[in-house]
């Protein structure tokens, strides 16, 4: 049975064609909502305010984005490029995301026989773009990623529209490392407390969070650790205990039978790779900043092809490229741009930072709680 509260809730926002069924909290403050059969997340912490007005915000983001790309060129040696919003379909540049997930296509007026797709990523694009341009051994690119999509399910962290950084360097075969990926991660974290120093001292009412290092797990320890929680609840849960960490080795099967988490197979070593976590307080949850890792040589893509299934990607251009070592060994990742600002200013929703489009009930919701979307 609905609460009062929840019977005005659905009343007010109901349509004809709509499904209706209850939300339910879940924890302090979350409310889950069906709307035409779509479930939407959101959030709410006690007592919000936001710290920053929305023009502070807009400034105080500017920043942020400016600093810390200076600080990751400098820390990582990464030489800024343009990259593609889009890239023709059948390459094998796209990212399948969790396996099913389709782009959104179409097909350019201007040319025939070809139909492009926005990029899910552009973790295969940058390896190929790193040959192009003639980047050396301990060199690298950055980049800024938008992408769109659609099949997202969103929440306070996750909106259609994904902006973030994107970075790739080239790296020996000698290379192919844990100690190489892990020097990675502490440089992309120095340069997030560089930045977090620099917002907070501009912005006294801000709060530094981070710890002065992150710390490192691999997925099949955290797993050992709290064998009876699924994978996120695990990641909260040492995340919460550490305030920043890494956890290493994402695709793979476990112990359990099953990965941590999926990832394609193409792009990343499975046990070479891994995901930047922070521990939000605002939200009491853990906020995934980056996922990377040293990308796939021959033998491991033709392993992991055959371990998902997948062998018939082999036949496409960039796999060709990959199994035949013409392609620089190299490592990569991305970092989301909003979710840091957001995590940096402490704004409960990801749509405080970032313009981009919500279902109805996530609009009134949030705007009811004083949570203003862009």
């Amino acid at each position: 049975m609905r609460t009062g509260k929840e019977r005005a809730f659905f009343k007010g926002n109901s349509g004809g064609t709509a499904e209706e069924k209850p939300f339910v909290p879940v924890g302090d403050g979350r409310l889950n909502f069906f709307r035409g059969g779509i479930k939407v997340k959101v959030k709410i912490p006690r007592k919000y305010r936001p710290v920053l007005d929305p023009k502070k915000t807009e400034k105080a983001s500017s920043k942020i984005r400016e600093i810390f790309t200076g600080e990751l060129c400098r820390e990582m040696n990464l030489t800024r490029v343009s990259a593609p919003l889009f890239v023709k379909r059948g390459k094998g540049l796209n990212d399948d995301l969790d396996g099913t997930q389709e782009p959104v296509c179409f097909n350019p007026a201007s040319f025939t026989g070809s139909e492009v797709e926005i990029v899910h990523s552009l973790a295969k694009w940058k390896r190929m773009a790193l040959r192009e341009y003639g980047f050396l051994q301990g060199e690298g690119l950055l980049t800024e990623m938008h992408a769109v999509r659609k099949e997202e399910e969103l929440d306070n962290l996750h909106s259609l529209y994904v902006d973030q950084w994107d970075w790739e360097k080239i790296i020996s075969a000698n290379e192919r490392s844990l100690k190489t990926l892990k020097q990675a991660v502490r440089k992309i974290y120095q340069a997030v407390l560089e930045t977090e120093k620099y917002v907070t001292s501009l912005y006294s009412e801000l709060n530094k969070k981070l710890p002065q290092q992150i710390e490192f797990i691999t997925s099949q320890e955290l797993e050992d650790h709290y064998p009876h929680l699924e994978p996120e609840k695990r990641e909260d849960k040492i995340a919460q205990e550490l305030g920043a960490v890494f956890i290493i080795g994402i695709g793979s099967s476990l112990s359990s039978g099953k990965p941590h988490d999926y990832r394609a197979p193409d792009y990343d070593d499975w046990s070479l790779n891994g995901d930047i976590l922070f521990w939000y307080p605002l939200l009491e949850t853990s906020v995934e900043i980056s996922s990377m890792g040293i990308r796939v040589d021959g033998e491991k893509l033709k392993e992991q092809l055959s371990v998902s299934g997948c062998e018939e990607r082999m036949g496409l251009k960039f796999h060709r490229e990959v199994l035949e070592g013409s392609l620089p060994q190299s490592i990569g990742g991305g970092i989301g741009k909003s979710r840091l600002c957001m995590f940096l200013l402490e704004k409960a929703h990801i749509g405080e930072v970032q313009a981009t489009v919500w279902p109805e009930e996530t609009e009134k919701i949030c705007k009811k709680h004083g949570i203003r979307l862009l």
